[in-house]
């Protein structure tokens, strides 16, 4: 689809224009990631669009990556080695999502892969060369952890284990699910910042910051005053989102 028009349908049906997003700080030019969740095709055909638009641009750029980087789609393992090469020319910030936080729960305690499984653990573990369990026993989860260890890269669990919560720039706070509304972004819960939904989604309060999320897939994103959201479901659409903050507002760039 390449560059979007910059005004959105939201959730409730109400048409969002850029006016209605605070400008990035001058001079400066932010890209945002939505959910890329192993689709390292998806990935490289919209860095090869952020990379041509921002050699338009005199501006120094950002790159945001909202987290869930793995499960779901099938190429996990290809995702993490690209974004361990990322493109030249950007501050890069990237961020934990919920099934990032799985793998790593899973690697810490094997008891917790039924519900990794559930987000889509068995694409991540096949990615990696790993056969999905034909037990649910211990000594079997023990033992597909052992396995998945071994063939991690530890390059990748570095990467893992680096991820930020959340990032502040200018006037946008980008963090993977949202934010708890009341409570100053400062003292958000790192629960809250991977899992919330509803409370926040709904939510008409001014989080002080436009805040810049995936985590809830949507048929377009979302752009309304106080948040921004760029989930697409790239796994099962083929759609993956990018939000452009240059100054003027918000458009975005996507695989389709």
């Amino acid at each position: 689809m390449g560059l979007a028009s910059a005004m959105r349908l939201d959730q409730s049906g109400v048409f969002a224009t850029m006016a209605q997003v605070r400008p990035a700080a001058s001079a400066h030019t932010i890209y945002a990631v939505g959910d890329i969740h192993g689709r390292a095709d998806l990935l490289d055909d919209l860095l090869g669009q952020i990379a041509a638009d921002a050699a338009l641009t005199a501006t120094t750029s950002s790159l945001v990556f909202v987290g869930d980087y793995v499960d779901r789609g099938p190429q996990s393992k290809g995702v993490l080695d690209r974004l361990l090469a990322p493109p030249e020319g950007f501050e890069i910030h990237y961020l934990r999502g919920n099934h990032d936080q799985a793998l790593l729960d899973f690697l810490g305690d094997y008891s917790t892969y039924p519900k990794w499984r559930r987000f889509g653990a068995d694409e991540t573990l096949k990615s990696y060369g790993v056969a999905p369990p034909v037990s649910l026993d211990d000594n079997a989860l023990a033992d597909l952890r052992d396995s998945f260890a071994c063939r991690l890269p530890g390059e990748h669990l570095w990467f893992l284990e680096m991820l930020k919560p959340s990032v502040q720039i200018g006037q946008y706070y980008f963090v993977h699910a949202g934010v708890r509304p009341g409570v100053p972004l400062e003292d958000q819960a790192l629960d809250d910042m991977m899992w919330i939904r509803e409370d926040f989604l709904e939510s008409e309060q001014d989080f002080g910051k436009v805040v810049v999320h995936g985590h809830t897939p949507v048929d377009s994103p979302v752009c309304r005053s106080n948040r921004i959201g760029i989930d697409t479901g790239a796994f099962a659409t083929g759609r993956l989102t990018a939000v452009v903050l240059d100054g003027t507002g918000a458009r975005f760039l996507s695989t389709r």
